[in-house]
């Protein structure tokens, strides 16, 4: 069987906290042929194991990185590692995500009123500028 897996089935798996559910998540992404994860799923992933769970950002990243590197997954592999790269230097893997995503659809500058995440996109070889609210248009 061919799946997408949503959110709180990674979730499940991942913290194990509820017996049922985390058995059954745990044994479709072992039995699958293909487990597809899309980048809104690993976002909110990352975001509710950081928020919810109060996972450390090291455990959330190898689980990411067990999941990538599984034969059976299919993930966009490119945009993952750049969310990895911006989530394991203290960013948001959400944002490293939208950068790259953005530029491989043609957004050359990262804008944003978000600082870190500005900083964060210059650090990784993006062209980036923050927007400020303060600003106005001439």
């Amino acid at each position: 069987m061919n799946v997408t897996v949503d959110t709180n089935v990674l979730v499940r798996a991942a913290v194990l906290d509820d017996p049922h559910e985390s058995h059954l998540a745990a044994k479709i992404l072992r039995e699958a042929e293909t487990v597809a994860i899309t980048l809104p799923a690993l976002c909110e992933f990352v975001w509710v194991l950081l928020r919810g769970y109060r996972r450390p950002s090291g455990e959330i990243a190898a689980a990411i990185r067990r999941l990538v590197e599984s034969a059976s997954v299919a993930v966009d592999a490119p945009a993952v590692h750049a969310g990895l790269a911006v989530f394991e230097a203290g960013g948001d893997f959400a944002d490293g995500v939208i950068a790259f995503e953005g530029r491989r659809l043609g957004g050359l500058v990262f804008v944003s009123f978000d600082r870190r995440a500005v900083r964060q996109a210059k650090a990784n070889g993006g062209e980036a500028r923050l927007l400020s609210p303060t600003a106005r248009a001439r």
